[in-house]
């Protein structure tokens, strides 16, 4: 492991646009290349969005005509792995030569199924490997399927470990854990939650895993959405989602943000160092753990992906 600089992105997508999306992701890696960060994280469904706000008219026992239009149009707005538009993506990863991680909501070819899901670019933009959300929280759960621990996937970098769980399911002991396992030194938290009390949670995960943490969100306000959706939103805030990135080390100090109620780029520098230093008087998998008492078995989890420079 080298030493650093990495990206957190808090931008606003094209809500319910996959193509302009798209634009604003490569010109934030253009962005992010410029500043130098070789690692550059988006945040949770930045494509097409994170329909905050909505109610797809969900109702026990029955669907609407009006519901089912609302998840076509996100349905049509969702990406395909191997699609057009995150070739255009992986294009602009090469180009600028940093790893990015992506959140998008993935549509599955087959069935056409949604998950909320992290995408690994290295380099060269190759697609290293994707996290699906396990579990999807209240709501969420009626428009993304769950996934299980084949993808609960790590991959070993120049720049260290990569991993990560998306919003609240860095809220779930054992998942955190099944990372820790891997040795995870780049702990990735792309996120929707925006309240204050996020941050405690992601300066909690720092300390215990020893690891550097990036938490990415969307700033988001009212009128970023369609004007079709304006009407079902009457009630919300002007400011949806304030944001709240952060960048965090292993020892729980604050290296850029949290970030507020506008876009921006926030950027730290990785001393591979603390992550040795961190380790002298707590390692949660190491000699902290306790392993004669206390074993974890995750059904399905990948192997750690050795990526090449």
């Amino acid at each position: 492991m080298k030493n650093s600089k990495v990206g957190v992105v808090q931008a606003t997508p094209a809500l319910f646009n996959a193509e302009k999306s798209v634009d604003i992701v490569i010109d934030w890696i253009r962005r992010g290349a410029e500043a130098g960060c070789e690692l550059l994280l988006f945040p949770e469904s930045f494509i097409p969005c994170y329909p905050r706000g909505l109610t797809f008219e969900a109702i026990v026992g029955r669907r609407t005509d009006k519901g089912r239009a609302m998840w076509l149009d996100y349905w049509q707005n969702s990406l395909e792995v191997d699609s057009p538009e995150l070739a255009r993506i992986q294009q602009a990863v090469r180009q600028a030569g940093l790893f990015v991680a992506l959140g998008i909501t993935e549509k599955e070819p087959i069935g056409g199924t949604l998950y909320c899901t992290l995408l690994y670019f290295g380099k060269d933009g190759t697609l290293l490997g994707k996290h699906r959300k396990l579990k999807p929280t209240g709501l969420e759960r009626y428009i993304w399927g769950e996934s299980d621990g084949s993808t609960l996937v790590t991959f070993a970098t120049e720049l260290g470990r990569l991993g990560g769980l998306i919003c609240w399911e860095n809220y779930m002991p054992l998942a955190r854990t099944s990372l820790y396992q891997k040795g995870v030194e780049l702990y990735l938290a792309p996120t929707a939650d925006a309240r204050d009390s996020w941050q405690a949670t992601m300066q909690h995960i720092a300390l215990e895993g020893r690891c550097y943490v990036l938490a990415s969100n969307q700033f988001v306000r009212k009128t970023d959405y369609p004007e079709r959706y304006q009407t079902d939103l009457q009630d919300e805030p002007d400011i949806m989602s304030r944001g709240g990135s952060v960048i965090i080390s292993p020892m729980g100090e604050i290296l850029a943000g949290p970030l507020w109620d506008q876009e921006g780029l926030l950027t730290a520098e990785i001393d591979a160092s603390v992550l040795a230093k961190s380790k002298l008087d707590f390692d949660c998998v190491g000699h902290y753990s306790r392993n004669d008492v206390f074993q974890l078995t995750v059904a399905n989890q990948p192997a750690t992906q050795p990526v090449t420079p």
